[in-house]
C-alpha cells in the first residue's frame, strides 16, 4: 500500500471512535422530531416542564440522547434551559410573534407566487381543509388548530422544497407556542377555516394571484388579532 493510501485509512479508521456519537445524534434528532411535533400540536403548553425521566421513560432513551434532543429544541427556540431548574417549553413575546409572523409571509406568500401553470398539486392543502372542516363539526377545537397548522405547512410545501419545508416547520411549531392565549379559540379559528377553503378554491381555479391576495391579507389580520389578545395577555401576567 502507498503511503498515501496508508495515510487514508488511518483517516477512515478515526472515524470508527465517532460512531457511537453518530448514532446518538441520530436517535437524539429523532426524538427532537417528535417533541417538535407534540409542541406544534399543542400538547406542551408554554411554561411547562419537561421531566427527563418521564420523557426518556416513555420513550425508552437515555438521558444523554435526550437532553441532546431538548438541546437542539432549544436552539430552535422552542425550549429553555434555566439554570438548576431543568427544560421548559418557552414563553414567546409579543415581538417574537410578529417576527414569526414576517418569516411567514416571505415562506407561504412566495411558495404561492412561484408556482407555475395550472393544475396544482394540491393534494395536502386539500386534506388539511377537510380535516378543519372535520373538527369544527365536531367542535374540536384542538384538532382544527391542529389542521390549520398543516393547511399552511402544506401551503408552504408548494414550493416543493424540503429546506422550505423544515424552516416553516420550525416557524409553526414556536407560534403554536402563542395560541394558547386565545380564551376563545372556536371565535378565533373558524373565520380562518372559511379563509383557507377560499384560499383553496383560488388554487383550484388556477389563480394563484388571487390566492396570494388572500393569503396575504389572511396573515395580516392573524397576526393582527394573535399579537392584541397576546400583548394583553403579557401584561395581565406581568400585572
Amino acid at each position: 500500500m502507498t503511503d498515501e493510501g496508508e495515510r487514508r485509512l488511518a483517516e477512515l479508521s478515526g472515524l470508527e471512535t465517532d460512531r457511537a456519537l453518530l448514532g446518538r445524534t441520530s436517535t437524539a434528532e429523532r426524538v427532537a422530531d417528535i417533541l417538535r411535533d407534540r409542541v406544534a400540536e399543542g400538547f406542551f403548553p408554554p411554561g411547562v416542564r419537561l421531566s427527563e425521566d418521564g420523557i426518556g421513560g416513555a420513550l425508552g432513551v437515555s438521558r444523554n440522547t435526550l437532553r441532546e434532543a431538548f438541546r437542539l429544541l432549544t436552539h430552535e427556540r422552542l425550549l429553555v434551559h434555566r439554570l438548576n431548574r431543568g427544560v421548559f417549553v418557552r414563553r414567546l413575546t409579543v415581538d417574537d410573534l410578529v417576527d414569526i409572523y414576517r418569516v411567514r409571509e416571505l415562506i407561504e406568500c412566495a411558495a404561492v407566487r412561484s408556482l407555475g401553470d395550472p393544475p396544482y398539486l394540491l393534494d395536502a392543502i386539500e386534506s388539511a381543509v377537510a380535516a378543519g372542516e372535520r373538527a369544527a363539526g365536531e367542535r374540536a377545537w384542538q384538532d382544527l388548530s391542529t389542521a390549520n397548522i398543516r393547511f399552511h405547512q402544506a401551503v408552504a410545501g408548494l414550493a416543493r422544497s424540503p429546506r422550505t419545508d423544515e424552516l416553516m416547520r420550525g416557524v409553526l411549531a414556536e407560534l403554536r407556542l402563542a395560541f394558547h392565549v386565545m380564551e376563545d379559540p372556536q371565535r378565533f379559528y373558524a373565520p380562518y377555516l372559511e379563509r383557507n377553503r377560499e384560499i383553496l378554491e383560488a388554487l383550484r381555479s388556477g389563480d394563484a394571484p388571487g390566492a396570494e391576495r388572500l393569503l396575504a391579507a389572511y396573515l395580516a389580520d392573524s397576526r393582527r388579532q394573535l399579537a392584541e389578545a397576546y400583548g394583553r395577555q403579557v401584561a395581565a401576567d406581568r400585572g
